[in-house]
Order: C-alpha cells, then sequence, then structure tokens
C-alpha cells in the first residue's frame, strides 16, 4: 500500500548482542535472526535468515577494537542492500576509530573518515551514534547521522548522588567543553586538568588549573582506555584536597592494565554505559544501560518524529 511505513526489524552484531537484546526489548521487538558462517582462516559471512525486502532495519554493534567488529558491521550492512532492504540504518553505540578524526602530523590517515567512507560505501543510510570523540565527525558523512549525549543518563544519575559542593572536572584541555555543559545543568563550578604527553596512552606531566578542596569532583569524558588519565587526575584532585573523586566516561574500553589502575586509584566511583561490553568486573565501576536512550531514538526515526528532546548537551 502506497505510503505505509515499512516493517522495522533489528539485528545485532555478535559483540553487541547484549545490548542489542536490550534495545530491542525497549523497542518492543525481538532480534532478527542472523547467522555467522565461519571459515577456518578465520573469515566469516553473516546471512540473514528471514526475509527483509523492504524493511526499515536497524542493525546494532559498537565498532571498538578487534577490526573484526568493524568489518562485521559493514558486512551485515552490505547483505542488507543486497537483500533490497528499504532503509538501513547503522546503530553504532561506540563509533571506533574516532580518535584518527585529523591529520596531527605528516604522513597518517583519517581513520574516522575512512570509516565513513566504509559505511556509506557498505550501503549504510543513517548513521545513529553517541558521544562521538570529536563533534566534527558527523560532517564526515553524506548521510544523517543522529549523534547522541550520554549526558541524559549520566545527569539524571549524579543528581540521585546529592553531592554538596559539586565541582564538575575535565581531564584534559580537550574535553573543556563537554565540562562546562554539564556543569551548566549541575549549576557546578568547573575544574581542567593540562597534560602533556610523550606519546599516545603515556602522560609526561598533568597540572590542574582550578582549586577543588573541599569539593566533591566528578570527571566528565567521552572515553577511557588505558584509564591512565583518569586515574592520574582522580590522585591529583584527591591530593589537592578535594572531598572524593568519581568519573563518568561514556565508551569504557579498559584496556591493558585499565582495572587495576582504577582499582588502586583514589577514584571512588567510574560511571560508564554499557556502549562496550566489559571484559570482567570491578566494585569501583558502575554500568548504566544506553539500551532506552537508543530504542527511544529509534522508534522516532522510524515515526519520523524529531529526537531534539533527547539531546541534554
Amino acid at each position: 500500500m502506497a505510503g505505509q511505513s515499512p516493517i522495522v526489524k533489528i539485528f545485532a552484531c555478535t559483540q553487541s548482542s547484549e545490548l542489542a537484546s536490550k534495545i530491542a526489548k525497549h523497542y518492543g521487538l525481538n532480534l532478527g535472526n542472523v547467522n555467522f558462517s565461519h571459515y577456518s582462516d578465520g573469515e566469516y559471512q553473516p546471512s540473514f535468515e528471514e526475509s527483509v525486502r523492504g524493511a526499515r532495519l536497524f542493525i546494532i554493534g559498537s565498532t571498538h577494537p578487534s577490526t573484526d567488529n568493524l568489518m562485521e558491521m559493514l558486512l551485515m550492512i552490505d547483505a542488507a542492500k543486497r537483500s533490497s532492504a528499504r532503509h538501513i540504518t547503522a546503530v553504532m553505540p561506540y563509533f571506533g576509530w574516532a580518535r584518527q578524526d585529523r591529520k596531527d602530523k605528516p604522513r597518517v590517515p583519517i581513520g574516522a573518515k575512512l570509516v565513513a567512507n566504509l559505511l556509506i560505501a557498505a550501503g549504510a543510510t543513517r548513521i545513529i551514534t553517541m558521544d562521538l570523540h570529536a563533534d566534527q565527525i558527523q560532517g564526515f558523512f553524506e548521510k544523517p547521522v543522529d549523534h547522541l549525549y550520554a549526558s541524559t543518563i549520566f545527569i539524571p544519575y549524579i543528581d540521585s548522588l546529592k553531592l554538596e559542593e559539586l565541582t564538575i572536572a575535565s581531564p584534559d584541555m580537550g574535553g573543556s567543553k563537554r565540562a562546562y555543559a554539564y556543569s551548566r545543568f549541575l549549576e557546578s563550578n568547573v575544574v581542567v586538568c593540562y597534560k602533556q604527553r610523550k606519546k599516545a596512552n603515556i602522560i609526561s606531566h598533568m597540572e590542574l588549573i582550578g582549586d577543588v578542596t573541599g569539593k566533591n569532583v566528578i570527571i566528565v569524558d567521552d572515553m577511557v582506555d588505558t584509564a591512565g588519565t583518569l586515574t592520574k587526575a582522580a590522585d591529583l584532585m584527591v591530593n589537592r584536597g578535594a572531598k572524593s573523586v568519581r568519573a563518568v566516561a561514556t565508551h569504557a574500553l579498559l584496556s591493558g592494565d585499565a582495572y587495576e589502575k582504577i582499582d588502586k586509584s583514589k577514584l571512588k566511583e567510574l560511571i560508564i554505559t554499557d556502549s562496550i561490553p566489559q571484559k570482567k568486573k570491578s566494585k569501583k565501576i558502575k554500568v548504566l544501560t544506553c539500551s532506552k536512550l537508543f530504542a527511544d531514538v529509534m522508534q522516532n526515526v522510524n515515526s519520523n518524529q524529531s529526537i531534539n528532546s533527547f539531546f541534554i548537551k
């Protein structure tokens, strides 16, 4: 029938199957059936085990390392395109390779732009993601990008803590804009850490700009990888007189000995989302789900309604 809305189907990449199940449940659907064939050399092939012709597909998968996660998303998008899906939305809670958003020295790639090109070439007609490492990555796409903010999840939780003398902190100069956005909603002061690096993931020096004496500090960041910056900042603030230090980070990569650093640090709590599945548990890490946020946005996208209400930045 002309003008009829397409059937909605939700599929999961293997690395995000748990989160995708939660999203589908909030949406009110079951996950679609997709099967992966594996070759002995490690190559794999996804196969939709149900018709997707004319449907609106939401394919859910974060593209954190290894590169298999990105390749899996690309193969599923390509399979959907070749199966005559009408709309193919790549739902990427964590958009990997986003730290390579510019040429910061000669003869290096712009990895985020390359990934954007690959997604569009594969057949994605829309991207839904959360807390990109750099907002300008949206401009790398020639298709619509819905860029969500985990502040809609974190701010209510921070409010529930009822912390007095609250101060928001940025772990580096680049994250100061994000910290000021949180401080505006929480009506708090802001401090900023200034750091110098020897090379990627290795800090040579860190200094604090602002006073944290007697304050309950919450460090705000988009991701935590080795946790070196985060734990160093927390220890520095406690040494400068902070009453307590917590941190919120949307994407928890937690590579190397990150868990051990967090457990040994003066961080009281690290609050993260489930955009990336965790390798292990820690008594200091609290996980808040982003599933309802994504499900609600997907429903509005499907019904052509505004998603402006989901943007607390």
